[in-house]
């Protein structure tokens, strides 16, 4: 905003519009981090959600946040990919003032009663009480940078403007300068995303910012007493083991706070209904048994167990949540395709997940075994866990002994739901074991159980199992 701007600017509601104004308010200004500490303070005590949306961590990395707030310490979330630390960064947002009084047109938020830049510091000087007042939200308060190799000093903390200067004025002159993304986030939080991707004299510069206020633009020295709030996040292996974070970096940080994934199916399930894109098609009614949410979400924590997958680089909650839309998708096509009302995600389905598992996992043995042949792996592991988990095979010897008598069964992806409720719904011990997963009368629901018993049945080496170009074949 220029000065001829700030001249005739109008207000646009009730709260005080000039310095003196804000003064006979009985506005008291306060720090960053005594208000984030005092509106954190009110949400413990009214019971409030400080994270919405984020899952699983209520015991164990909320807690350490909330004391990091009320101690006013820097953070830095330490974890693999797919843990929430960006989003858990950008939620502190709510722990600021809905809007806060800053000078009209710093570029800074600088405070009126103690403006930091040049430019502020001469409009109050010159102004005095009628000095105007700009009202900024919690979204102007924020900033955050995705670290990488090229970024620069003049990225995070500034630069000379060439046209300042063409303008007339001084290199020596304060007005010059070009603020960088950190000192724009006056008076709010900045978060650096990986961290040990900054080079080494650019965590310097941040080190500057973080502790001496100490800012040197092109050979011109500056203090800016920035009241900020410096979030970062990096992952454990290259914040610990590759030494690319300079050491007085990592010790000006008050927390690090070790993120980690859902550690229960079910919370992992819980993220994947949470954040899965919900499309409506019409003539189509989606149902998803509760077994193959818990075949997907298995699968990921299958795979973060697993000695074919590298863990250095984790295996990100947003597998679960792709390997689940695609799922879907995969049920939803077969039921456009046959003209199907009801559609419901089948263990032939999961074929569908490749494309979305593949290129999130990374192995371990690269070029020693196909990707295709480890999620294959995987997912039959997922499937044998979530079946046990529900049923014993011994519950099901009347059906293996149909088998033996030389009952057949096919299944496939684009097979008609009907065609399982034909081919099994008069065998002893089938009815029962669909009823014990809830699906209730839904044929496209009726199939899917089916066709995951006769599956757990195959990987419990109940059933062979022949698989051609057709159909799969389940016999004995």
């Amino acid at each position: 905003m220029t000065r001829d701007a700030i001249h005739s600017a109008t207000p646009d509601d009730d709260r005080p519009q000039t310095l003196g104004a804000l003064r006979a308010s009985g506005y008291q200004p306060r720090s960053l981090r005594e208000e984030m500490r005092a509106n954190l303070i009110a949400k413990i005590r009214k019971g409030e959600d400080l994270f919405p949306g984020v899952v699983g961590y209520d015991q164990t990395v909320t807690p350490q946040i909330e004391n990091a707030i009320l101690s006013g310490q820097d953070i830095i979330f330490l974890g693999e990919r797919g843990q929430a630390k960006t989003r858990l960064a950008r939620s502190l947002v709510n722990l600021l003032d809905e809007t806060i009084p800053v000078v009209a047109g710093s570029e800074i938020n600088d405070d009126p009663f103690a403006p930091v830049s040049r430019y502020a510091r001469d409009l109050v000087d010159e102004r005095g009480e009628e000095t105007p007042i700009e009202w900024v939200g919690r979204e102007r308060r924020y900033g955050e940078k995705l670290a990488t190799p090229d970024t620069t000093i003049a990225d995070l903390i500034g630069e000379v403007d060439p046209i300042k200067v063409a303008e007339g004025r001084y290199l020596t002159d304060e007005l010059t300068i070009s603020y960088g993304l950190i000192p724009r986030t006056n008076r709010g939080i900045f978060t650096i995303n990986e961290l040990p991707d900054l080079a080494e004299r650019i965590q310097v510069g941040l080190l500057n910012i973080m502790e001496e206020r100490d800012v040197q633009i092109r050979g011109y020295k500056i203090q800016l007493p920035l009241d900020v709030l410096v979030v970062a996040s990096a992952n454990p292996e290259d914040y610990t083991n590759r030494g690319r974070i300079i050491t007085p970096l990592k010790d000006r940080y008050g927390s690090q706070i070790r993120t980690h994934y859902p550690e229960t199916v079910d919370l992992e399930i819980g993220i994947m209904d949470q954040e899965r894109a919900v499309f409506t098609t019409d003539g189509v009614e989606m149902a998803t048994p509760e077994f193959m949410k818990e075949i997907v979400a298995e699968l990921t924590h299958v795979a973060r167990r697993s000695h074919d997958i590298s863990q250095r680089s984790g295996v990100s909650v947003r597998m679960s949540v792709a390997n689940y839309e695609n799922l879907h998708s995969n049920a939803l096509r077969r039921a456009i395709r046959l003209g199907e009302r009801q559609s419901a995600p089948r263990v032939s389905d999961l074929e569908g997940v490749l494309a979305s598992t593949t290129g999130k996992i990374e192995l371990e043995g690269m070029g020693e075994v196909r990707e295709e042949q480890v999620v294959e792996k995987l997912i039959q592991s997922a499937i044998v866990a979530t079946f046990n988990r529900h049923f014993s095979v011994r519950e099901f010897d009347r059906l293996v002994l149909a088998f033996d008598n030389g009952l057949t069964v096919e299944a496939s992806d684009m097979m008609p739901a009907m065609d399982y409720v034909h081919q099994l719904s008069h065998l002893d011990g089938v009815g029962e074991a669909v009823s014990k997963l809830g699906v209730g009368g839904n044929p496209a629901a009726v199939a899917s159980a089916v066709e995951f018993i006769l599956e757990g049945l195959h990987l419990n080496r109940r059933l062979n199992k022949d698989v051609g170009r057709g159909p799969a074949r389940y016999s004995r």
